[in-house]
């Protein structure tokens, strides 16, 4: 007996047609809605206000205090929320398509443990916010680079089942040291930042830091636009796309390492968000189909309309906000259980 395929069915064709146009809709009114919401709420006409004037309309005449909040404040951290929820959709919708495995996601080979590793190392040195960004960049960075170079000297029959022994190998060996530094560092400085950075978190963004995630996830996009039917191919199998003229395993490497940019970038500026680039690309397939152009497309929108609604809700909850990281693994879990069930049948 055939086992049930574990991936989402396909929809049809007038919903794919309508899917995008709606997610963008929703993207623009839920970003609107977004602006107003937190500690200091503002009105819909104030926002309305604020965006005019920076487009050249009337001056908003408000007070200093509400045009800072909006500006410093408000502003960045729901253009950080939509950049990095697109960014860790559509590294999980690239890791899935080029291993053909449905539950791949930026935390499998290891690029989300390598972050967080260089993040706390930056911690405990008492570096700033820019060093600490960099440092995690990098982190993720050499991960994926130790398990591209480590993979393939396994002597596994299936190479893409390497490269995944290897990112969980890595994974494990970042946590591991990770953990180390948790032990080692001071409980009255160094251990609470680490702590709350890896629940991963908004609240801090510094707007600077959001051009550079911005150009780091364009630098990811858009040779995965350009490379869309050689990762379409890959779908096939390999020899499937050695008929059609790809070269799966150096296509396979670009992915990857695409999508390690992506997130390395995403948990640079928000710590570690999990869930996103499992739960997301799944439920973008769902919508618009598994042409990878189309759901590359829809993954990075979902994602951005998902780590909005996120945030927003947990800047809704109180006067204690509740980490944007734990409430996604707190909604992923069931959702997940959800799309298994779905698939089985």
């Amino acid at each position: 007996m055939t086992a049930p395929d574990p991936l989402p069915p396909v929809p049809r064709a007038r919903g794919r047609a309508v899917a995008l146009p709606l997610l963008i809709l929703a993207l623009a009114l839920l970003c609107l809605g977004s602006l107003g919401v937190g500690r200091y709420p503002l009105h819909l006409g104030d926002v309305f206000a604020l965006l005019g004037a920076a487009l050249g309309g009337p001056a908003h005449g408000r007070d200093a205090m509400l045009e800072q909040v909006f500006w410093q404040l408000r502003l960045p951290r729901v253009v950080a929320a939509l950049l990095v929820g697109a960014a860790l959709a559509a590294s999980g919708a690239c890791l899935q398509r080029a291993f053909r495995n449905p539950l791949a996601a930026p935390e499998l080979l290891g690029v989300s443990a390598g972050a967080a590793l260089g993040a706390a190392l930056a911690i405990v040195a008492g570096a700033g916010v820019v060093a600490l960004q960099l440092s995690a960049f990098g982190g993720g960075l050499m991960a994926i680079a130790l398990v591209l170079a480590l993979g393939p000297l396994l002597p596994a029959r299936d190479r893409l089942l390497g490269l995944i022994l290897t990112g969980v190998a890595v994974s494990s060996l970042a946590g591991a040291l990770l953990s180390a530094l948790i032990a080692m560092a001071d409980p009255r400085s160094s251990l609470p930042a680490i702590s709350f950075w890896m629940m991963g978190s908004f609240s801090a963004v510094d707007p600077a830091a959001l051009g550079g995630l911005a150009g780091a996830l364009a630098l990811a996009l858009a040779p995965l636009a350009f490379l869309r039917w050689r990762i379409d191919a890959l779908a096939l199998g390999d020899d499937e796309a050695h008929a059609m003229g790809v070269a799966p395993h150096l296509t396979r490497r670009w992915v990857v390492v695409l999508a390690a940019l992506a997130t390395s970038a995403a948990v640079a500026v928000a710590g570690v968000i999990g869930w996103v680039g499992l739960i997301v690309p799944h439920l973008a397939r769902m919508l618009v189909g598994a042409a990878f152009s189309r759901w590359l497309a829809a993954s990075a929108l979902l994602g951005a309309v998902f780590m909005l609604m996120i945030d927003t809700v947990c800047r809704a909850l109180g006067e204690t906000e509740l980490p944007p990281g734990v409430l996604a693994a707190l909604m992923g879990a069931p959702v997940l259980f959800l799309l298994m069930r779905r698939g089985n049948r």
